[in-house]
């Protein structure tokens, strides 16, 4: 997976590689990883992130104008909207709503046809594979959306004075080679940090200690604050700043000042009480299970440190709505700080979009939108709201692939068309 947008956008349409997660092997290498590495950054990107700028964003620019009735079909279009849209053989479920009310929570597919539509409870039905079927309850690895919430908690700490996002990252963790001594927070925030992509797959048993040699013992691949490279190895530099900054772990931080502000029991790493009959199975492009996200190797305290902080959260699309409406005010993070996070700071060359702390903005001077998506070849989803918290979407298919579909490259239509009728 190349650490440009480039090459990597290249590599995920081929395919031939795993597009963010876990990675190709197992857990393995949710990276953009180069030279054979999983592709993994924020999953199929590329022509992906292209048709959400063109499409999403029109939705939201024609449809946040005026809610009155300009979109493609309203709110009561959507149902009819997802039975043209979501491809056969795949499954899932989504979240979509307008301010603080969910319009729809729901799954899709079993990966056999489910045959239930509207709001479901965790209580689902087994699938063959003796997983949930998706429902608005049914939990699923959120792959590289996970960084939203890893940059959240940097802000956090920033608002709680714990830490300046200008500050070195030698300050905070010890040991930083002279090379890497200019490489700020806010670098690792903003991809520009020079560091590469990943050390290796995410089920590769590395401990926290062997992180930190590998990611400091690293060559840069630019200067820091000279260029944009996606770069997972320094979302996972920032886990090590969340807990050196806070005195705490990483998920323990986030679920104290972040998740449980939020309402959102049933989002980490395994401090939540999982129910294994709740977890989403996954499925290669060929329909065969490939067990759930815990199924994989993880440490007795969560991911390995190539996935740690960088990928691998498991939460649920109705507590990741509530992670939306904790963001339209003070819940986790005041208005200084939500401004701060959402801020476009860096251009994605050789796209137009932008990167801000842990989300894409679609437009510097006018954001419309933000969002980030995530894939690993088997799950794949998005994430997308505009700034004010009006529109919310958010969406994960645990068979995310199949004879002549993709939803890695299409599934930004499912965005883009949910958007314009929940702003119609």
């Amino acid at each position: 997976m190349t650490t440009g947008h480039d090459n990597a956008n290249a590599a995920r349409r081929a395919r031939g590689q795993s597009t963010r997660g876990r990675g190709a092997q197992g857990r393995g290498a949710q990276g953009r990883g180069a030279q054979g590495q999983s592709v993994r950054g924020r999953g199929a990107r590329g022509g992906a992130r292209r048709a959400l700028r063109g499409a999403a964003v029109l939705a939201v620019a024609v449809g946040l104008a005026g809610l009155a009735g300009c979109g493609a079909g309203g709110v009561e279009s959507i149902e009819p909207f997802l039975d043209e849209t979501l491809p056969a053989g795949s499954s899932g479920a989504l979240v979509a709503g307008r301010g603080t009310t969910i319009d729809v929570c729901r799954g899709w597919g079993a990966p056999e046809e489910q045959d239930a539509a509207g709001e479901q409870d965790a209580a689902g039905e087994q699938d063959a594979a003796g997983g949930e079927r998706p429902g608005c309850d049914t939990v699923f690895d959120i792959m590289s959306m996970t960084k939203q919430f890893t940059a959240a908690a940097i802000v956090r700490l920033e608002m709680d004075g714990l830490l300046d996002v200008a500050d070195p990252l030698s300050d905070h963790v010890p040991g930083v080679p002279a090379d890497k001594r200019s490489i700020t927070i806010e670098h690792l925030l903003t991809h520009t940090s020079g560091l590469p992509d990943s050390l290796g797959p995410d089920d590769e048993p590395l401990t926290r200690d062997a992180f930190l040699r590998e990611a400091l013992g690293s060559e840069l691949l630019s200067r820091p604050g000279e260029t944009y490279l996606y770069s997972n190895v320094g979302y996972s530099l920032l886990t090590v700043v969340v807990e050196e900054a806070s005195g705490q772990d990483y998920e323990a931080y986030l679920a104290e000042h972040l998740f449980q502000p939020a309402g959102m029991t049933r989002t980490g790493y395994v401090l939540p009480d999982w129910s294994t009959a709740h977890l989403a199975v996954e499925y290669d492009a060929d329909g065969r299970a490939q067990g759930t996200p815990l199924d994989h190797p993880w440490a007795d305290d969560g991911p390995y440190w190539n996935l740690r902080g960088n990928g691998g959260l498991l939460s649920t699309p109705r507590d990741m709505f509530r992670w939306h409406v904790a963001l339209r005010d003070d819940t986790v993070l005041d208005e200084a700080a939500r401004r701060e996070q959402f801020e476009p700071r860096v251009r994605e060359a050789p796209d137009d979009t932008y990167y801000a702390y842990g989300w894409v903005v679609d437009d510097p001077d006018d954001p419309r939108i933000l969002w980030h998506n995530g894939g690993n070849g088997r799950a794949y989803g998005e994430i997308g709201r505009d700034p004010a918290g009006e529109v919310f979407v958010f969406w994960v298919a645990n068979r995310s692939a199949g004879d002549g579909w993709d939803l890695g490259e299409s599934g930004t239509d499912l965005t883009s068309g949910l958007f314009e009728r929940l702003s119609g």
